[in-house]
């Protein structure tokens, strides 16, 4: 290979690294929605706990992420405005066998019929648990465009093309009353974001924090919703 043409491949790959130092800090686009249906007053004393749960039948493709629901937990304990959350694993050791995945409710309507077991009211008051949210939903891809190409030669290697993609995070938070078994209302959390990936030797992705966006909105929501505010 000839001089010149190293040269020419060594300046491409340092000017595509350094386009790419100065993309990281960025992110795509994200777009929030949440929504509230409150059908009870809500309200939280001393020593009043919640746990977050999700789909159990695992695996399953409606299955809800169980690294959201820990991220909804983690906000919903965390902050100056905290509240005192069970985590999931610590709760179905507490409630076993009752939320085992054989066992456990399939969806929301199933909550009710549950929590009216008389050993399993007495088990739920004992470890001083006033609020069940059950959480459903998923992340997707909805759409993607573009093209990425990568070669290796004998001269050098590296990727040419854009591309992009659409992830949807739509998520439904239904929130339990243990003390009456009744539903005290809904929040759902829709986050949308365009994610891009230029490529030029160096593939740069710039990616859009959805579902990381979808669970802070949807943590901070219920914050304020248990605690009963409007």
């Amino acid at each position: 290979m000839s001089r010149g043409r190293c040269n020419r491949l060594v300046r491409a790959a340092w000017t595509a690294l350094i386009g790419a130092c100065l993309l990281l800090p960025l992110a795509g686009c994200v777009t929030n929605t949440v929504q509230q249906v409150r059908e009870a007053n809500t309200s939280l004393a001393s020593g009043d706990s919640v746990v977050v749960l999700g789909r159990r039948t695992r695996p399953s493709a409606s299955e809800t992420e169980l690294d959201f629901i820990s991220c909804v937990a983690k906000n919903l304990g965390g902050g100056a405005d905290a509240i005192r959350t069970i985590p999931e694993p610590e709760f179905l050791d507490a409630l076993f066998p009752w939320f085992e995945p054989r066992t456990a409710p399939a969806n929301s309507d199933d909550v009710p019929g549950l929590m009216q077991q008389p050993a399993l009211a007495a088990r739920l008051s004992e470890i001083g648990l006033r609020y069940l949210v059950w959480v459903d939903g998923s992340t997707q891809r909805t759409e993607q465009t573009g093209s990425l190409t990568c070669s290796v030669t004998g001269a050098g290697g590296g990727c040419f093309g854009f591309l992009t993609w659409e992830n949807d995070s739509s998520y439904e938070a239904t929130v339990w009353d243990v003390r009456t078994g009744r539903s005290v209302g809904k929040i759902s959390s829709d986050a949308v974001g365009t994610s891009y990936m230029p490529a030029v030797v160096l593939p740069v992705p710039i990616i859009a924090p959805v579902r990381s966006s979808a669970c802070d909105t949807l943590g901070d929501q219920l914050k304020v919703f248990l605690q009963g505010e409007t």
